[in-house]
């Protein structure tokens, strides 16, 4: 009776708008006195964190070691502080949950109470209850003057709960409640009753119930150029995710609008949070595209987390080098190939002797002339060589043994029987020759430090490509790599070459760059009073963030993508990390996914394997998802689509090309931004880009061209989708890379056929027919 005396109360409010609205505005009130009182508290923080800043700028004035090195501790701690709290204050508080009492008393140590389960009587045999506890749920955790929770970080154990509790399975859950804010000001709330069935009271009276689906409402807002957080909407399997411990590898696949890349993002702030100390030495989460790092960058900001996480795009990993270029999928094929590690190998030691390699030695030492001729450095380069060692670090190697080859030509070592007299005189022998210009000349030249853009500039030459690669790769496959070579920059593919010529190569120890002084050392006189000040706490750490190569924790987003080159890259990064892999095979783009699994497997090694999967599509409406799902019945039979949980009645579009294709495309474009209020993607075959742009220039920006393969991961409020056939044809992979295209858009979708396609009289493509 009493559960069905709250669904009643709840349905007289659907029928009177002027009640609903009256609830609905005192309990925004309720949650804005709340917010209040959290920015007093946040101010009364910056307060003291302003104040521990001009507190560590007076220690350093007093000029010793000690306060200089005190100082520079603790105003790098107070500015992250005071930063972290000034970048919270959009959007800062957005969740609540009304809880039932308990089975025990434990509090964590945020101040929340951690049973899950209620307690025995705290549900009444008819079917009422009191509200034990209310949590609000934030970006992060704020303690009252008495250290009472006044809002709990989202990332913690007692939030858990707001994102993981139903219906079916609500725990202490009675209502969740989403809070809708901008800057200071509560604009709206959202609840979800967990517990229908009950009629709970908070204070005396009953709680109340406002909107009808939080999700729905966030699902529907237009799309930006840059992804929000989803910490606000984060479902059920999304939070089982983030959550997960991060032992050894947890590999995660979902399809198309399932939160891979939102869940990716927000893990690596969990993990942060959880356990700071482990994670000091940074979190890599690794991206296809630019595009998708330009989208997803103001995420973790926004999260309560920057600093420790690099969000790096494959083709940026290598420091002094940004991929610009595209190649074909023929070059790309063999480029991203395992077996181009062979070939690599080989055009290393290959690079050694370009055009004009010396072939005589001629060095004065004791009155004579000494030399080494052709055959005999040959001999002598090929035993440096037999090793495995990275070629620049044999370097010493070659130089220990053409002197040893000319103190064997100068006949000086039956000189001296005594061992001492012979070793001062070998000694001798060395300094004397290894300082002269011309074996420094020589050595220069004969054994030159080779650089990995070096070497792929010699591999540009087909004809010593050719002998590299012999049997490895065929004629085709040479000359369409040594011509992409030849162009200025590089391809994405190219950024995985260079890092194994990287490893391939070795780089010589370097001597370490004298530290500069510090200006208030200075100021002060101080360098004339003690030796050269050690780097502070916060210098060490920027340094090595800089020079970081190795990392706690690798995240990588979209990598079903990954070629097995690109794997041995992001492995290296990752050797002694944790990793979680997002990705999904129904999207791959390499047309050889066991290959790359194989190259995954190695660069993981042996730890162990924890598997998620994500089923639910929240981006595309069921009219788009329907769509897509025939092109992904092509690309891989059997496949399961994840389930859409919206309609929105409007099926997708399809339009002839009539005059041209510029003027079509165009006009669809046009059209899409008089019914959308955010984005519009039109996404064409990779050849077309530049010209797609041009097709688009002055209808503003919120509307973008962009390439096929560079839709990954992104999403539009609407998108045109141009010639599917010519998506389909790019590559062995193009119906994968269609799909992908096709489930971009959050509201509307347009496809546009040309002849290729083979439209019907209905203007639907050969590819999209039933």
């Amino acid at each position: 009776m009493a559960a069905q005396a709250q669904q009643d109360s709840a349905v007289d409010s659907v029928h009177d708008p002027a009640r609903e609205d009256s609830v609905r505005d005192r309990e925004i009130s309720v949650e804005q006195a709340h917010l209040d009182r959290v920015y007093r508290r946040l101010e009364e923080k910056i307060h003291e964190a302003e104040f521990l800043m001009n507190d560590a700028a007076q220690r350093g004035q007093v000029g010793t070691p000690g306060a200089l090195a005190e100082r520079d501790a603790q105003v790098f701690r107070a500015g992250v502080h005071l930063s972290r709290l000034n970048n919270e204050f959009e959007d800062f508080l957005f969740g609540r949950i009304d809880l039932l009492l308990g089975k025990d008393g434990k509090k964590g140590p945020d101040g929340a109470y951690t049973a899950v389960e209620p307690a025995e009587g705290a549900l009444r045999p008819d079917n009422t209850a009191d509200i034990a506890e209310t949590l609000h749920i934030g970006r992060i955790g704020v303690l009252d003057e008495d250290y009472a929770p006044l809002v709990i970080d989202w990332r913690a154990p007692a939030a858990a709960p707001f994102y993981r509790s139903t219906p079916v399975d609500p725990g202490r859950v009675v209502r969740r409640r989403v809070i809708r804010s901008k800057g200071r000001r509560v604009l709206g709330v959202e609840d979800d009753l967990m517990r229908p069935e009950i009629k709970a009271s908070l204070d005396g009276e009953e709680l109340a119930v406002v909107g009808d689906g939080a999700l729905m409402a966030a699902l529907g807002q237009a799309r930006t150029h840059s992804m929000r957080d989803i910490v606000a909407s984060i479902q059920a399997e999304q939070d089982l995710v983030i959550r997960a411990p991060a032992a050894s590898v947890t590999y995660v696949e979902g399809g198309p609008g399932t939160g891979k890349t939102a869940v990716a993002l927000h893990r690596a702030a969990y993990l942060l949070y959880q356990d700071r100390r482990r994670y000091a030495g940074g979190i890599l989460i690794v991206s296809p595209t630019p595009l998708l790092v330009a989208y997803t960058e103001g995420v973790l900001p926004s999260l309560g987390e920057e600093g420790q996480v690099a969000i790096r795009a494959i083709g940026s990993l290598v420091d002094g080098a940004e991929a610009t270029l595209y190649d074909s999928p023929a070059t790309a094929r063999a480029k991203g190939s395992s077996r181009m590690l062979k070939v690599l190998r080989r055009a290393a030691r290959g690079a050694l002797e370009p055009e004009g390699t010396p072939t005589l030695l001629r060095v004065v030492a004791f009155g004579r002339r000494l030399e080494l001729e052709a055959e005999e450095l040959a001999g002598i380069r090929r035993t440096v060589l037999g090793g495995t060692a990275p070629v620049n670090l044999l370097r010493p190697r070659a130089r220990r043994l053409l002197l040893d080859a000319l103190w064997a030509r100068s006949g000086a070592a039956g000189r001296h029987s005594d061992p001492e007299l012979a070793a001062e005189l070998r000694s001798s022998f060395d300094e004397d020759v290894s300082s002269e210009d011309s074996f420094l000349a020589f050595l220069d030249a004969w054994w030159p430090e080779l650089t990995p853009a070096a070497v792929l500039t010699a591999m540009a030459d087909e004809r010593k490509l050719g002998r590299w690669s012999r049997r490895v790769l065929n004629p085709g496959e040479v000359r369409k790599v040594a011509r992409s070579l030849r162009r200025e920059g590089y391809s994405v593919h190219d950024i995985a070459l260079l890092d194994e010529l990287q490893a391939v190569l070795g780089a010589p120890a370097r001597p370490r760059k004298r530290r500069e002084l510090d200006p208030l050392d200075q100021l002060t006189g101080l360098e004339e009073l003690m030796p050269q000040r050690e780097e502070t706490q916060r210098e060490r750490a920027e340094r090595l963030a800089q020079e970081r190569t190795e990392y706690a924790h690798v995240i990588v987003d979209e990598a079903q993508d990954l070629t097995p080159m690109q794997w041995r890259m992001v492995g290296r990064r990752g050797r002694h990390a944790t990793w979680t892999v997002v990705g999904d095979p129904a999207q791959s783009s390499w047309s050889d996914p066991d290959e790359a699994a194989a190259a995954r497997d190695e660069a993981l090694g042996t730890r162990p394997r924890r598997r998620f999967e994500l089923t639910v599509n929240y981006r595309n409406p069921a009219e788009i998802a329907e769509l897509a799902a025939k092109v992904l019945a092509l690309a891989m039979p059997g496949s399961p689509s994840p389930t859409a949980v919206r309609s929105t009645g409007v099926e997708p579009r399809f339009a002839v090309v009539a005059a041209s294709l510029e003027e079509t495309v165009r006009a669809e474009a046009a059209r899409l931004l008089e019914l959308v209020d955010g984005t519009v993607g039109v996404v064409v075959a990779m050849n077309r880009r530049e010209e797609a742009r041009r097709w688009l220039a002055g209808l503003g920006d919120r509307v973008v061209a962009l390439g096929s393969l560079e839709a990954k991961g992104l999403e539009y409020d609407a998108t045109v989708v141009v010639s599917p056939a010519e998506i389909a044809d790019e590559s062995p992979a193009g119906l994968r890379v269609l799909y992908v295209a096709l489930t971009r858009a959050t509201q509307q979708l347009t496809v546009v056929s040309g002849e290729r396609d083979e439209p019907d009289a209905a203007g639907v493509p050969d590819l999209l027919r039933d």
